[in-house]
Protein backbone atom coordinates (compact mmCIF):
# COMPACT_ATOMS: atom_id res chain seq x y z
CA UNK A 1 0.00 0.00 0.00
CA UNK A 2 2.99 2.20 -0.58
CA UNK A 3 1.03 4.24 -2.80
CA UNK A 4 -1.87 5.04 -0.92
CA UNK A 5 -2.75 8.03 0.44
CA UNK A 6 -4.98 9.59 2.90
CA UNK A 7 -7.72 12.72 2.64
CA UNK A 8 -10.00 13.87 5.67
CA UNK A 9 -13.38 13.26 5.46
CA UNK A 10 -16.24 14.39 8.05
CA UNK A 11 -18.46 11.72 8.20
CA UNK A 12 -18.65 9.45 11.08
CA UNK A 13 -17.37 12.38 12.86
CA UNK A 14 -14.12 12.42 10.98
CA UNK A 15 -12.45 9.79 8.64
CA UNK A 16 -9.21 9.31 7.47
CA UNK A 17 -9.89 7.55 3.64
CA UNK A 18 -7.40 5.29 2.36
CA UNK A 19 -7.18 6.44 -1.25
CA UNK A 20 -5.31 5.30 -4.62
CA UNK A 21 -4.53 7.32 -7.24
CA UNK A 22 -2.23 5.78 -10.77
CA UNK A 23 -2.13 9.23 -12.18
CA UNK A 24 -2.83 12.43 -11.50
CA UNK A 25 -6.78 13.82 -11.64
CA UNK A 26 -7.93 15.03 -14.97
CA UNK A 27 -10.72 17.09 -15.23
CA UNK A 28 -11.56 16.24 -18.94
CA UNK A 29 -11.35 12.25 -18.30
CA UNK A 30 -14.73 10.47 -16.97
CA UNK A 31 -13.43 9.13 -13.41
CA UNK A 32 -13.74 5.97 -12.10
CA UNK A 33 -14.38 4.64 -8.41
CA UNK A 34 -12.96 1.00 -7.57
CA UNK A 35 -14.06 -0.27 -4.49
CA UNK A 36 -12.13 -3.09 -3.02
CA UNK A 37 -13.55 -6.78 -1.67
CA UNK A 38 -13.49 -8.11 1.97
CA UNK A 39 -10.49 -7.67 3.89
CA UNK A 40 -8.21 -6.74 0.91
CA UNK A 41 -6.91 -3.45 -0.25
CA UNK A 42 -6.76 -0.78 -2.82
CA UNK A 43 -4.18 -3.13 -3.80
CA UNK A 44 -6.67 -5.08 -5.51
CA UNK A 45 -6.33 -3.27 -8.54
CA UNK A 46 -2.88 -3.46 -9.20
CA UNK A 47 -3.19 -4.66 -12.75
CA UNK A 48 -5.90 -1.82 -13.86
CA UNK A 49 -3.50 0.81 -12.72
CA UNK A 50 -0.68 -0.89 -15.21
CA UNK A 51 -3.16 -0.71 -18.05
CA UNK A 52 -2.44 2.72 -20.18
CA UNK A 53 -5.10 1.90 -22.32
CA UNK A 54 -7.70 2.35 -19.29
CA UNK A 55 -5.83 5.22 -17.91
CA UNK A 56 -5.62 6.94 -21.12
CA UNK A 57 -9.51 6.47 -21.36
CA UNK A 58 -10.42 7.39 -17.53
CA UNK A 59 -9.28 8.49 -14.31
CA UNK A 60 -8.88 5.81 -11.14
CA UNK A 61 -9.02 5.96 -8.01
CA UNK A 62 -9.70 3.29 -5.47
CA UNK A 63 -10.98 4.16 -2.02
CA UNK A 64 -10.77 1.85 0.71
CA UNK A 65 -13.22 0.89 2.40
CA UNK A 66 -13.96 1.59 6.30
CA UNK A 67 -12.30 -1.46 8.20
CA UNK A 68 -9.89 -1.76 4.95
CA UNK A 69 -6.39 -0.50 3.79
CA UNK A 70 -5.53 2.84 5.12
CA UNK A 71 -8.99 4.42 6.02
CA UNK A 72 -9.44 4.78 9.77
CA UNK A 73 -12.21 6.40 12.23
CA UNK A 74 -13.18 6.88 15.54
CA UNK A 75 -16.37 5.05 14.92
CA UNK A 76 -16.20 0.98 16.13
CA UNK A 77 -19.20 0.55 14.37
CA UNK A 78 -19.99 1.14 10.65
CA UNK A 79 -21.91 0.05 7.63
CA UNK A 80 -21.65 -0.39 4.39
CA UNK A 81 -23.43 3.04 3.87
CA UNK A 82 -21.51 4.80 5.82
CA UNK A 83 -18.25 3.91 3.17
CA UNK A 84 -20.85 4.72 0.02
CA UNK A 85 -20.98 8.59 2.11
CA UNK A 86 -17.69 8.72 2.73
CA UNK A 87 -16.52 7.88 -0.90
CA UNK A 88 -19.08 10.58 -2.02
CA UNK A 89 -17.31 12.85 0.61
CA UNK A 90 -14.01 11.53 -0.84
CA UNK A 91 -14.90 12.63 -4.44
CA UNK A 92 -15.51 16.39 -2.99
CA UNK A 93 -12.51 16.32 -0.76
CA UNK A 94 -10.38 15.72 -4.03
CA UNK A 95 -12.94 17.88 -5.84
CA UNK A 96 -13.66 15.70 -8.56
CA UNK A 97 -16.28 16.10 -10.76
CA UNK A 98 -17.55 15.59 -14.02
CA UNK A 99 -19.27 11.81 -15.11
CA UNK A 100 -17.97 9.71 -12.36
CA UNK A 101 -18.83 5.25 -12.51
CA UNK A 102 -18.40 3.10 -9.52
CA UNK A 103 -16.93 -0.41 -9.90
CA UNK A 104 -16.68 -2.51 -7.22
CA UNK A 105 -15.82 -6.32 -6.27
CA UNK A 106 -18.11 -8.60 -4.04
CA UNK A 107 -18.48 -6.10 -1.05
CA UNK A 108 -17.56 -3.29 -3.19
CA UNK A 109 -21.09 -4.20 -5.71
CA UNK A 110 -23.12 -3.37 -2.65
CA UNK A 111 -21.30 0.65 -2.17
CA UNK A 112 -22.00 0.78 -6.15
CA UNK A 113 -25.27 0.68 -5.73
CA UNK A 114 -25.63 2.51 -2.50
CA UNK A 115 -23.36 5.52 -4.35
CA UNK A 116 -25.74 5.18 -7.08
CA UNK A 117 -29.31 5.69 -4.70
CA UNK A 118 -27.07 8.18 -2.78
CA UNK A 119 -26.09 10.42 -5.35
CA UNK A 120 -28.14 9.88 -8.71
CA UNK A 121 -27.14 13.10 -10.24
CA UNK A 122 -23.31 12.25 -10.06
CA UNK A 123 -23.09 8.55 -10.49
CA UNK A 124 -23.03 8.24 -14.15
CA UNK A 125 -22.87 3.67 -14.30
CA UNK A 126 -22.56 1.21 -11.98
CA UNK A 127 -19.70 -1.97 -12.70
CA UNK A 128 -20.45 -4.77 -10.30
CA UNK A 129 -17.99 -7.96 -10.13
CA UNK A 130 -18.88 -10.91 -8.83
CA UNK A 131 -21.48 -9.91 -6.12
CA UNK A 132 -25.29 -10.77 -4.88
CA UNK A 133 -27.65 -7.45 -4.11
CA UNK A 134 -29.58 -9.49 -1.42
CA UNK A 135 -28.60 -10.23 2.23
CA UNK A 136 -27.26 -13.34 3.04
CA UNK A 137 -29.74 -15.26 2.57
CA UNK A 138 -31.80 -18.67 2.09
CA UNK A 139 -32.62 -17.94 -1.59
CA UNK A 140 -28.61 -17.33 -2.19
CA UNK A 141 -27.79 -20.20 -1.04
CA UNK A 142 -30.29 -22.46 -2.93
CA UNK A 143 -28.94 -20.42 -6.13
CA UNK A 144 -25.66 -21.94 -5.49
CA UNK A 145 -24.14 -18.93 -3.39
CA UNK A 146 -22.08 -19.64 -0.42
CA UNK A 147 -23.12 -19.51 3.39
CA UNK A 148 -22.19 -16.25 4.31
CA UNK A 149 -23.48 -16.26 7.62
CA UNK A 150 -21.68 -19.89 7.99
CA UNK A 151 -18.07 -18.47 6.77
CA UNK A 152 -18.38 -15.43 8.85
CA UNK A 153 -19.60 -16.44 12.25
CA UNK A 154 -15.90 -18.38 12.77
CA UNK A 155 -14.21 -15.60 13.17
CA UNK A 156 -16.78 -12.95 14.14
CA UNK A 157 -17.06 -15.12 17.36
CA UNK A 158 -13.12 -15.33 17.43
CA UNK A 159 -12.08 -11.78 17.43
CA UNK A 160 -14.86 -10.92 19.93
CA UNK A 161 -13.62 -9.70 23.05
CA UNK A 162 -12.86 -7.45 25.62
CA UNK A 163 -9.33 -8.48 26.76
CA UNK A 164 -6.43 -6.45 25.23
CA UNK A 165 -4.66 -8.59 22.04
CA UNK A 166 -1.40 -6.64 20.98
CA UNK A 167 -0.11 -9.71 19.20
CA UNK A 168 -3.36 -10.13 17.12
CA UNK A 169 -3.31 -10.30 13.22
CA UNK A 170 -5.24 -13.03 11.06
CA UNK A 171 -4.05 -16.26 10.73
CA UNK A 172 -3.05 -18.00 7.91
CA UNK A 173 -5.91 -20.49 7.87
CA UNK A 174 -7.82 -17.34 7.42
CA UNK A 175 -5.68 -15.37 5.00
CA UNK A 176 -5.61 -18.78 2.71
CA UNK A 177 -9.61 -19.36 2.44
CA UNK A 178 -10.16 -15.94 1.21
CA UNK A 179 -7.43 -15.96 -1.03
CA UNK A 180 -8.97 -19.60 -2.49
CA UNK A 181 -12.40 -18.66 -2.72
CA UNK A 182 -11.54 -14.86 -4.14
CA UNK A 183 -8.17 -15.59 -6.13
CA UNK A 184 -9.03 -19.02 -6.98
CA UNK A 185 -7.09 -21.94 -5.89
CA UNK A 186 -3.48 -24.09 -7.26
CA UNK A 187 -2.57 -22.50 -10.20
CA UNK A 188 -5.27 -19.72 -10.50
CA UNK A 189 -3.28 -17.88 -7.86
CA UNK A 190 0.22 -17.78 -8.33
CA UNK A 191 2.41 -17.93 -5.63
CA UNK A 192 4.03 -15.03 -4.98
CA UNK A 193 0.28 -13.42 -5.52
CA UNK A 194 -0.80 -15.26 -2.43
CA UNK A 195 2.35 -14.75 -0.44
CA UNK A 196 1.67 -10.69 -0.84
CA UNK A 197 -1.80 -11.10 0.19
CA UNK A 198 -1.40 -12.82 3.54
CA UNK A 199 1.37 -10.63 4.88
CA UNK A 200 -0.88 -7.70 3.19
CA UNK A 201 -3.87 -9.11 5.05
CA UNK A 202 -1.92 -9.75 8.04
CA UNK A 203 -0.07 -6.74 8.64
CA UNK A 204 -3.15 -4.25 8.07
CA UNK A 205 -4.97 -6.33 10.92
CA UNK A 206 -2.87 -6.24 13.53
CA UNK A 207 -3.57 -5.60 17.38
CA UNK A 208 -6.86 -4.48 19.22
CA UNK A 209 -7.26 -1.79 15.96
CA UNK A 210 -6.81 -4.28 13.46
CA UNK A 211 -8.83 -7.14 15.73
CA UNK A 212 -11.35 -4.73 16.28
CA UNK A 213 -11.68 -3.06 12.43
CA UNK A 214 -11.65 -6.72 11.05
CA UNK A 215 -14.40 -7.86 13.38
CA UNK A 216 -16.38 -5.15 12.26
CA UNK A 217 -15.72 -5.74 8.61
CA UNK A 218 -17.13 -9.19 8.77
CA UNK A 219 -20.31 -7.87 10.76
CA UNK A 220 -20.89 -5.70 8.13
CA UNK A 221 -20.78 -8.69 5.57
CA UNK A 222 -23.14 -11.16 7.22
CA UNK A 223 -25.23 -8.98 8.68
CA UNK A 224 -25.86 -6.26 6.09
CA UNK A 225 -29.08 -4.98 4.59
CA UNK A 226 -30.23 -6.61 1.63
CA UNK A 227 -30.81 -3.94 -1.77
CA UNK A 228 -33.58 -5.50 -3.82
CA UNK A 229 -36.30 -3.31 -3.18
CA UNK A 230 -34.14 -0.41 -3.81
CA UNK A 231 -32.69 -1.48 -7.05
CA UNK A 232 -36.31 -0.11 -8.81
CA UNK A 233 -34.67 3.59 -7.90
CA UNK A 234 -31.27 2.77 -9.71
CA UNK A 235 -31.50 5.28 -12.94
CA UNK A 236 -28.24 4.52 -14.59
CA UNK A 237 -26.30 2.41 -16.80
CA UNK A 238 -25.17 -1.08 -14.88
CA UNK A 239 -22.74 -3.65 -16.27
CA UNK A 240 -22.59 -6.58 -14.04
CA UNK A 241 -19.15 -8.87 -14.75
CA UNK A 242 -19.39 -12.54 -13.62
CA UNK A 243 -17.09 -15.21 -13.89
CA UNK A 244 -18.13 -18.63 -13.95
CA UNK A 245 -15.70 -20.11 -11.71
CA UNK A 246 -17.16 -17.42 -9.07
CA UNK A 247 -17.13 -19.90 -5.75
CA UNK A 248 -19.33 -16.91 -3.90
CA UNK A 249 -21.83 -15.95 -5.41
CA UNK A 250 -23.05 -18.03 -8.33
CA UNK A 251 -24.03 -16.75 -12.27
CA UNK A 252 -27.71 -17.97 -11.32
CA UNK A 253 -28.35 -15.31 -9.21
CA UNK A 254 -26.74 -12.70 -10.82
CA UNK A 255 -28.95 -13.78 -13.45
CA UNK A 256 -32.02 -13.20 -11.35
CA UNK A 257 -30.92 -9.85 -10.08
CA UNK A 258 -29.48 -8.08 -12.60
CA UNK A 259 -33.36 -8.09 -13.81
CA UNK A 260 -34.50 -6.19 -11.19
CA UNK A 261 -32.77 -3.00 -11.95
CA UNK A 262 -36.30 -2.15 -13.70
CA UNK A 263 -35.56 1.89 -14.11
CA UNK A 264 -31.84 1.78 -15.55
CA UNK A 265 -31.49 2.52 -18.79
CA UNK A 266 -29.04 -0.10 -19.96
CA UNK A 267 -28.85 -2.93 -17.28
CA UNK A 268 -26.65 -6.22 -18.71
CA UNK A 269 -25.10 -8.87 -17.13
CA UNK A 270 -21.81 -9.81 -18.53
CA UNK A 271 -20.83 -13.59 -17.98
CA UNK A 272 -16.83 -14.29 -18.31
CA UNK A 273 -15.93 -18.01 -18.81
CA UNK A 274 -13.34 -19.03 -15.94
CA UNK A 275 -13.49 -15.88 -13.89
CA UNK A 276 -13.14 -16.22 -10.34
CA UNK A 277 -14.57 -14.22 -7.56
CA UNK A 278 -11.99 -11.32 -7.90
CA UNK A 279 -12.72 -10.71 -11.49
CA UNK A 280 -10.16 -8.10 -11.89
CA UNK A 281 -7.36 -9.98 -11.07
CA UNK A 282 -8.72 -13.61 -12.83
CA UNK A 283 -9.60 -11.98 -15.95
CA UNK A 284 -8.24 -8.24 -16.13
CA UNK A 285 -7.98 -8.17 -20.09
CA UNK A 286 -12.01 -8.91 -20.02
CA UNK A 287 -13.06 -6.27 -17.20
CA UNK A 288 -10.56 -3.46 -18.40
CA UNK A 289 -11.85 -4.01 -21.89
CA UNK A 290 -15.88 -3.60 -21.08
CA UNK A 291 -14.79 -0.94 -18.83
CA UNK A 292 -13.12 1.22 -21.71
CA UNK A 293 -16.18 0.02 -23.69
CA UNK A 294 -18.84 0.57 -21.02
CA UNK A 295 -17.09 4.50 -19.90
CA UNK A 296 -16.32 5.27 -23.24
CA UNK A 297 -19.94 4.90 -24.51
CA UNK A 298 -22.01 6.42 -21.32
CA UNK A 299 -19.05 9.06 -20.51
CA UNK A 300 -19.12 11.25 -22.81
Amino acid sequence: MSNTKTVHVPHLGGIEAGYQMPHPYDSSKPTLVLVNSFTTSSELYRAQYGNKDLTNAMNLIAIELLGHGKTRTKSENFTYWDTAIMNLQVLDALDIKGKVFVLGTSQGGWITVRMALLSPDRIAGIIPLGTSLDFESERTRKLGCWDGVAACTGPIDEWTTTSSTPDFKPSEDYCNFLIDIGFGKGKDCPQDARDFWVKTIQSNYQGDDGRRRARMAAINLRERDGLHGRLFDVRCPVLWLHGTSDAVYSVANAEEEIKLFKNSPDARLQIVEGGQHFLSFSHPKDVDNALIKFVGKYGK
